[in-house]
């Protein structure tokens, strides 16, 4: 996977615009009235430029090492992320077994998969076999209490955070015609998509009015600020379409679907957490939660996207 003009002035262009977004943050908190909304909103947006930050760094120097070092980077996040939410399940001890395959089976097999190329397999992996695997294996310990709700869940968590979350480097496959060597564009593209659109949808109710969507679900899950995450991530999508094989238009459309089932997916995590009393689902970034917390938009864009380009790009 070599190193295109297109990938330099993408870098160039993210560290710059970090650089200004870190100077205009950090002089909001110096001189900005800091009381009341204004200072949790400059926190969290200086937060989630640190969290930027460390996405840039994590992505580049995964990049540098290839095929390999981007698929071994969403193993070491998707274990990351597997951990969290398995944290806040129900367990008992006869889910050890279902607990090891989980981390030691499923999760390298899968990225295993991603690795070799074998798209037919890792598009079932989970989803069939894995999913068909685990209640076997907690129905040979025997316990019986709670034994729907408990396969279920680690079930759900294999599907978000190794499925789902390994169709981004999985995007590294996609076969498009011209467009051989530079599908780490296609990763930037979408993390730059969902994380644009997140912060809009941070933003925009804050600036024009709150209309809840679902309140029991998130208190600042609005349709101000759906609308918001929805009209920024096209936009956003559409400029950087100079990084992708699409047309402004096809990146138009393509920036809808990430945006909406990014959107969904936020609103899916954040119900989950209220189903189990929790405001975040780790404290690994400071100030922004766990990973998931960070992930949960890509989690659900991520397979949307690759079904998307596989279907009407590859070959085309």
């Amino acid at each position: 996977m070599g190193t295109s003009a297109e990938v330099l002035q993408l870098f160039t262009g993210l560290v710059l615009a970090l650089v200004g977004a870190t100077l205009a943050a950090s002089a909001l908190r110096r001189w900005g009235k800091q009381t009341g909304r204004r200072a949790i909103i400059v926190q969290t947006l200086f937060a989630r430029i640190n969290a930027w930050w460390a996405m840039v760094v994590a992505l580049s120097l995964a990049g540098l090492a290839g095929r390999l070092g981007i698929v071994l980077l969403f193993a070491i996040i998707s274990f990351a992320a597997l951990r969290e939410f398995l944290t806040l399940t129900a367990k008992r001890r006869a889910d050890h077994w279902m607990m090891m395959f989980a981390f030691f089976a499923a999760l390298p097999l899968q990225y295993l998969l991603v690795y070799i190329g074998w798209v037919g397999l890792f598009t079932i992996f989970i989803p069939v076999y894995a999913f068909l695997f685990l209640p076997v294996l907690a129905a040979m310990r025997g316990d019986t209490s709670g034994f729907l709700s408990r396969v279920a869940e680690t079930q759900w968590a294999l599907m978000l955070c190794i499925f789902a979350a390994s169709h981004v480097p999985a995007l590294l496959w996609l076969d498009i015609p011209g467009f051989a060597g530079k599908q780490i564009l296609l990763i930037a593209w979408l993390v730059i998509v969902v994380q644009a659109a997140d912060i809009a949808h941070f933003v925009t109710p804050r600036l024009m009015g709150r209309t809840r969507i679902a309140p029991k679900v998130h208190h600042s899950r609005s349709w101000e600020g759906f609308l918001g995450a929805l009209g920024t991530g096209t936009v956003v999508g559409t400029v950087l379409a100079w990084i992708t094989p699409f047309a402004p238009w096809q990146a138009a459309l393509l920036a809808i679907a990430v945006s909406v089932t990014g959107y969904a997916g936020g609103m899916v995590m954040s119900a989950i957490k209220r189903d189990k009393g929790v405001a975040d689902w780790g404290h690994l970034i400071p100030g922004q939660g766990g990973f998931i917390d960070r992930l949960d938009s890509a989690v659900f864009a991520a397979p949307v996207l690759f079904h998307l380009v596989r279907y009407f790009f590859e070959g085309a």
